[in-house]
């Protein structure tokens, strides 16, 4: 597509030399405020030089800059450059202020003006790519997921699904992948959205209080125990409980979690009367809860009690172009944060956010664009700005042990979906036998 280039220029012996000076632009030219206007509504220019002295006060700023404001409410991407005299001290600095991109003084060197020009270009391509990015997400309905990719967008359909019913939700992902962010759409798209969402982190809690926070105490369970105390899971009666990190439960306390899953019922610690409760249960950890069942570490019926449905969370790297959007996300909520004015991530920061291999997934972009947009001196962000390094943006090999399983498990995936969950069908598909399936499924911690 022609990149579009205005000329606002009253002197026709510098049009010339202008428009002679722009032969690789597609140059139209303006020679006062009405015609400049127009030409910027007719070809919607990326790029406008403006002279400051136009008629009817060519020998003055007045009718420049009432045309730069005019432009710029117009067209508020379009980069201007006003060019001033050669002495002009204040006006440079004014026209700043007003929104023009940069100035030029006089007298007009065409090949430095043609850098000038050129760099405006650069900026306002790469601006517009920028917002093309930051709108992908808009598509996904699920509130708080920023997701561009198939692999994201095939989960939200999942939860969509999901949600309306009460089956008890282990969702597995690494950390930083966005767990109770999927826990609380799972949520607020349920029947129980008007009622209580209590997130526990079973990992942040010491185990000796871990008890008495998921199931309450009575007066005088022990020393300090000064008044009854609802534990969280009565708290959320009615509503949604997510307990994350579950790997990290003590073997002491699965039973009691296993019969709050089976029956809806929990004694307080101290305490001998049954209290019903009716919460719907989502689970979350990044742990391999099969290998736990293997080291005698996590309840076999525990699992299967969780696993009545499995949402598997793919990391970043496996997520196709979400860096990218999730960084612009990120820098549209910073920039408001800490009133700055970054435009966007300059080509080398693009590269480096699609090449990183983000072991901390979500949580990490969050903290490298906060971090970018408090230090970077702008208006790009760079590579520096995000901690990314050149060797640290070299694309990742695959360990051939990750690439196999990770082609397994989308086969597996695949042949189940073919075959309407028919694990016959699904076996003959794969050609391997039914034995070998389940094994597969078990391994994947997938449930028919």
């Amino acid at each position: 597509m022609d990149q579009t280039l205005l000329i606002v220029e009253d002197d026709p012996g510098l049009q010339s030399q202008l428009r002679w000076s722009f032969t690789d632009y597609k140059v139209c030219v303006a020679d006062d405020r009405e015609s400049a206007l127009a030409a910027v509504r007719k070809h919607e220019p990326d790029v406008v030089t403006l002279d400051l002295g136009l008629p009817p006060d060519p020998g003055g700023v007045s009718e420049g800059f009432a045309t730069l404001q005019e432009i710029l409410s117009a067209a508020p991407h379009t980069k201007v450059i006003v060019i001033t005299g050669n002495d002009d001290k204040v006006n440079p600095a004014r026209s700043i202020g007003l929104g023009a991109y940069d100035f030029y003084q006089k007298p007009i060197d065409p090949e430095i003006l043609a850098f000038v020009v050129e760099r405006a270009f650069r900026l306002r391509a790469l601006e517009e790519e920028n917002r093309k990015l930051s709108r992908l997400h808009i598509t996904n309905p699920l509130e708080g997921i920023v997701a561009a990719s198939p692999e994201m967008h095939e989960m939200c359909r999942m939860v969509e699904r999901l949600a309306p019913t009460d089956m008890t939700v282990l969702l597995l992902g690494e950390s930083g992948t966005g767990k109770e962010v999927l826990a609380r759409a799972l949520h607020r798209l349920s029947p129980r959205a008007n009622k209580p969402f209590i997130a526990v982190n079973a990992a942040a809690i010491p185990e000796t209080l871990l008890e008495s926070e998921l199931f309450g105490y009575e007066r005088g369970a022990y020393t300090g125990a000064a008044q009854q105390t609802k534990g969280k899971f009565e708290l959320a009666n009615g509503g949604t409980f997510f307990l994350d990190e579950i790997g990290d439960i003590p073997l002491s306390l699965q039973p009691k979690l296993l019969r709050v899953l089976q029956d809806r019922v929990l004694e307080r610690v101290g305490g001998r009367q049954e209290i019903k409760v009716d919460v719907r249960v989502i689970a979350a950890t990044h742990q391999n809860l099969t290998r736990l069942i293997e080291q005698s570490l996590f309840r076999e019926d525990l699992f299967f009690r969780l696993n009545e449905m499995i949402i598997n969370i793919p990391p970043l790297r496996e997520r196709t172009g979400d860096a990218v959007v999730l960084a612009n996300a990120f820098l549209e909520t910073f920039n408001k944060q800490f009133s700055r004015n970054l435009l966007g991530f300059s080509d080398s920061a693009l590269a480096a956010l699609e090449a990183y291999h983000w072991p901390g997934n979500v949580r990490e972009v969050q903290h490298k664009v906060k971090r970018a947009v408090v230090m970077g001196a702008g208006p790009l962000i760079e590579p520096k700005d995000l901690e990314l390094s050149e060797g640290e943006t070299r694309p990742r090999v695959t360990p051939l042990r990750e690439a196999r399983e990770a082609a397994e498990r989308k086969a597996l995936c695949a042949a189940l979906t073919e075959a309407g969950e028919n694990v016959s069908k699904a076996a003959e598909l794969l050609e391997i036998t039914r034995p070998t399936l389940y094994a597969l499924l078990n391994r994947f911690n997938l449930k028919v």
